[in-house]
């Protein structure tokens, strides 16, 4: 299914939710296990958040649906939780987001083969074929909208530095969008190191790199989180009149200060924790569609401004 397609039944189906009716009836009744990280930093929180409110709205809509949201603390935990929505839930339907793309590869597969709809989020699995639907943000983009950003705003020279996260493809993607948007230009990166998408390792990282270097122009701390724990650094330090920072995934504590106007924090780049909702409005349509379900779904990464702050703000969410 191409790309243009699958987007054209998203639309359909965001457009019959809005009329309070199904596409479709049914007289079968369908059980979908979602599997997600617990809480453990805030963009997981984010995901917790979206997935309930998923959940009420999609049992609301389809009373022939029903969702079992598990959570998990470690890759083991989830592994087991997979398990359980085979044996004792008998699901229909699994929607996973991947607490790590490795340890997690064996279980879904496992999954897949007891013939349940696999849907995967985000982390996508070591071995390519297993999932049927695979929703994600696009972690090359995010990358270059930054770069992209940062090139301009400083008009093609300067001297930067950068977070990266932890050591995954996803980091990887990202990293390679970033210096792809900065190439040509002169940009310099002063230094790059991980912070693993963590506010106190943000914190620790950039005091290091405030201590060594007296001239930074900008930051890219990719991540919010990150962002939060920059910022603290750069206060502490008294530079906030010198840089600014371009963080990412529409933190709300970061998209109010967009949204306010803060020099130092004036845009962030969009990667939905809601994604796990958009994965789960696709997987029931698998079911309650006449039009196939399957492929990617890539959500776009679009630079959040002072500007259109405001529809990309979630004052509910825990993130």
């Amino acid at each position: 299914m191409t790309m243009s397609g699958m987007k054209k039944t998203l639309a359909v189906c965001v457009s019959t939710a809005a009329l309070g009716m199904p596409m479709m009836a049914s007289a079968d009744e369908y059980t979908i296990g979602v599997s997600i990280p617990a809480a453990t930093h805030g963009w997981t929180g984010g995901v917790n958040f979206h997935a309930e409110e998923a959940k009420e709205r999609l049992e609301e809509l389809y009373p022939d649906v029903s969702i079992t949201i598990a959570t998990a603390s470690d890759p083991g935990e989830q592994a087991n939780d997979l398990e359980d929505l085979v044996s004792l839930r008998d699901i229909d339907a699994l929607v996973v987001l991947p607490f790590e793309s490795g340890p997690l590869t064996d279980p879904v597969r496992r999954v897949k083969e007891e013939g349940v709809f696999v849907t995967v989020v985000d982390r996508g699995l070591t071995e390519d074929g297993i999932e049927d639907l695979y929703v994600a943000g696009n972690n090359y983009e995010m990358g270059r909208v930054s770069g992209e950003y940062i090139r301009d705003e400083l008009g093609g020279e300067g001297d930067i530095v950068v977070l990266r996260g932890i050591p995954t493809v996803i980091d990887d993607e990202r990293v390679e969008g970033f210096e792809s948007a900065i190439e040509g230009s002169d940009i310099n990166i002063l230094d790059m190191q991980h912070a693993n998408w963590n506010r106190d390792d943000g914190f620790e990282v950039m005091q290091d790199f405030l201590s060594r270097f007296d001239d930074i122009d900008a930051v890219w701390a990719q991540d919010d989180d990150t962002a939060l724990g920059v910022i603290e650094a750069v206060k502490q330090a008294e530079r906030e009149d010198e840089l600014f920072i371009v963080g990412g995934a529409g933190m709300k504590d970061i998209i109010e200060r967009v949204m306010e106007g803060d020099d130092l924090v004036p845009v962030d780049v969009l990667y939905p924790p809601a994604m796990i909702a958009t994965a789960m409005d696709l997987t029931v349509q698998h079911y309650m569609s006449n039009g196939p379900v399957v492929g990617e779904y890539i959500l776009g990464s679009p630079l959040i401004t002072e500007d259109n702050a405001e529809q990309y703000y979630y004052p509910d969410s825990p993130f």
